[in-house]
């Protein structure tokens, strides 16, 4: 086993150190690549091309460039000769992945290219490789070795193409002003989504759900709605629908607390008048920052002009996955 880990250590250290010499090559090359990518037509792609363990990088990085504001796909090279490349236009950048530079499903379309004036990114290990003469740009991803101890499986190489990726991505994402907001915009059911789309009027309790009772009215008869709602607190309303207070699991602990008789005591007598609320255009996750921040588990939802509207606790809140 002590000989595994060793050999564990040294495929870390290999594909670090490829990382590291790619570091160090970086030149001007890099940015005649993110000139031609920046100056794609708005409605070209970014087309990724390779063969075997390429095809899969260059699939993870057509996944992370349409994230990041790079509109991207994948087109396999084998089925780019049987009418695959009617998926490639003039207005398109195609980035060919292949270590030795000389796949030949690459080969074989680069006539293609050539001739309906589409540009040729290559990512190769050899400079001087046939993909690297068909193409407009090239990125270096050559390695002085692979992490495989038998020297053959794709490994280092790989590693490095897939950081490369990443890095020609992340450039174009910072060249082109790409914000959150637009990161969640496409990614609606990720963490990042939900605290960054929905809003306290996607999820907050409406009409007859919204717990509430009417100053008047006794603390028992307010319990009823408050345990109807099953919200940890109800909302007060004056005769003329105005709200006025909230009345909550703490403050009903205080009344009894006092010992004071809750079939006889006004519900304006021990409501909170001094509430927290939040309005249902606020982002969810304000309503967690806010609630935390005033530590309590429930608010009322107000409009513009201070209208009941809806009532949020922490536990929708959680449900809606925001915390």
């Amino acid at each position: 086993m002590e000989r595994l880990l060793a050999l564990a250590g040294r495929v870390l250290d290999t594909e670090a150190e490829a990382i590291v010499a790619a570091r160090r090559r970086l030149d001007r090359r890099f940015t005649e690549v993110l000139d031609i990518l920046l100056g794609m037509s708005r409605s070209g792609r970014v087309v990724m091309m390779g063969m075997g363990k390429s095809g899969h990088i260059g699939r993870k990085i057509a996944a992370t460039l349409a994230s990041t504001g790079t509109p991207a796909h994948f087109v396999h090279p084998g089925e780019a000769g049987h009418g695959d490349l009617g998926m490639i236009t003039a207005d398109d950048v195609v980035i060919a992945i292949s270590q030795s530079g000389k796949s030949d499903e690459l080969l074989r379309v680069m006539p293609y290219m050539k001739r309906n004036g589409i540009r040729v990114i290559a990512m190769t290990g050899v400079a001087d490789s046939p993909l690297a003469q068909h193409a407009d740009a090239l990125i270096d991803t050559a390695v002085e070795r692979e992490a495989c101890p038998l020297g053959l499986a794709p490994t280092a190489s790989t590693t490095l193409t897939l950081a490369l990726g990443d890095a020609v991505a992340l450039c174009l994402l910072e060249a082109r002003g790409f914000t959150a907001d637009m990161f969640a915009a496409t990614h609606p059911h990720g963490t990042l989504g939900r605290k960054l789309l929905v809003t306290i009027g996607d999820i907050m309790a409406t009409g007859e759900d919204i717990p509430r009772s009417n100053t008047g009215t006794t603390v028992r008869e307010a319990l009823v709605a408050m345990s109807r709602g099953a919200m940890g607190f109800v909302t007060v309303l004056d005769a003329s629908g105005q709200l006025v207070g909230v009345y909550t699991d703490g403050d009903l602990r205080r009344t009894l607390d006092r010992d004071l008789d809750i079939r006889a005591t006004p519900l304006e007598a021990v409501m909170t008048r001094r509430f927290t609320s939040v309005r249902p255009e606020q982002l969810a996750v304000e309503a967690v920052e806010l609630m935390e921040h005033k530590h309590v588990s429930a608010v009322p939802v107000v409009d513009a002009s201070g209208a009941l509207v809806g009532a949020v606790n922490m536990r929708m809140l959680l449900d809606a996955g925001v915390v």
